[in-house]
């Protein structure tokens, strides 16, 4: 069962370590140049952003996490109050089990109930939407009722799909049905991976098909070939494909030199300065899953704290490179060394435009 499934994603990620093993992020090689004359007052540095539609005070959104099982609901409550509090997004898990399981419902209307004024995102996977157009229209409107989402995303998990025993791996006609949802679901339709990234080419057909926003959730924190790894009696393919995908910071550099939508930058996104190179690279947000689930497991003081010292921490970046804003932080410089260097070099990205940019 599909609720199974949700609970052993959900304990697996509490209870093993499924982080990348040898990939990193490669925020590590990013360097934002200091500024020994920032002139700028830390104590009045602006982090908030619209660019999802509401005004969030800070760009970190709470990713795909959870929901589709009893134990969820729990979880996602008090997520939710986070982001209300907190003024931040929040992403909800697939809600492919409440949409066939009416009874699941709640574990993911109470993140509306407990977050009226929070932006919102559902999620679908892109599996669902293939195949007839009537079915696939109905079925991302479920999903966009269930919580009075302010935006639905489509979540591309092939990885995953391809290592699950019960995966679906018929991939013909993912882009497609999204071009159908975008243009006939009223709410705007972010596409999201899920720990491997997304190279420019696929990033630019999704814009093509009206996709509004693209969370590329890149390589180097959750692996989801790992969270299947201890799933499976026979650990071969998990253990094989541990470490695939395309870096974050290599998938952001792509995405913000290819296409013009906004941008969220996630996967092992794990303090403000990686979120701040993150930005600095061309993002519009950052999202983190792994660190909120751990510390909502914790307690909600624990949960406040990590998202207080996020918020500090980007501050203090943005203080040291003299940006009072997030489009000034957008525009500082930095370099780019190492193999995120030379990856992006191979792929034919210069890396030199981001030295001097002012």
């Amino acid at each position: 069962m599909i609720s199974d499934r949700k609970l052993e994603h959900l304990l697996i990620c509490k209870h093993y370590d499924v982080q990348y093993k040898n990939k990193k992020t490669g925020f590590e090689d990013i360097e934002l140049i200091h500024n020994a004359l920032p002139e700028i007052n830390k104590e009045e540095i602006d982090i908030s952003t619209n660019a999802f539609g509401k005004k969030l005070e800070s760009p970190l959104i709470i990713t795909a996490i959870t929901g589709g099982h009893p134990s969820a609901l729990g979880i996602n409550k008090e997520l939710a109050k986070v982001a209300e509090k907190e003024k931040i997004g929040l992403g909800l898990g697939s809600q492919r089990a409440a949409i066939e399981d009416s009874s699941l419902i709640e574990t993911y209307s109470i993140a509306r109930e407990n977050a009226p004024n929070a932006l919102l995102i559902g999620n679908i996977g892109a599996p669902q939407i293939i195949g007839n157009s009537e079915d696939s229209i109905e079925f991302a409107q479920k999903a966009v009722d269930m919580i009075g989402s302010d935006i639905l995303a489509i979540h591309l998990n092939a990885l995953q799909e391809s290592i699950q025993p019960e995966g679906d791996i018929n991939a013909t006609g993912y882009l497609e049905g999204i071009q159908n949802i975008s243009e006939n679901i009223e709410v705007p339709i972010m596409v999201k991976e899920t720990g491997t990234g997304i190279a420019s080419k696929e990033a630019i057909s999704l814009e093509k098909v009206g996709v509004d926003f693209i969370d590329l959730a890149g390589a180097g924190g959750t692996s989801w070939a790992a969270v299947e790894t201890y799933r499976d009696e026979d650990r071969y393919l998990g253990e094989l494909f541990w470490d695939w995908g395309i870096p974050t910071a290599v998938s952001t550099v792509e995405l913000a030199n290819s296409i013009n939508i906004p941008i969220v930058s996630s996967g092992g996104i794990r303090s403000g300065l990686d979120a701040a190179k993150a930005i600095a690279l061309g993002a519009e947000s950052v999202g983190i899953a792994l660190p909120i689930l751990k510390n909502a497991f914790i307690s909600h003081s624990e949960l406040i704290n990590f998202i207080k010292k996020f918020n500090d921490s980007l501050k203090i970046a943005m203080f040291l490179v003299g940006a009072k804003n997030l489009k000034e932080l957008r525009n500082s410089n930095l370099i780019i060394k190492g193999e995120t260097k030379d990856w992006l070099e191979e792929r034919d990205f210069n890396t030199k435009i981001y030295s001097r940019r002012k």
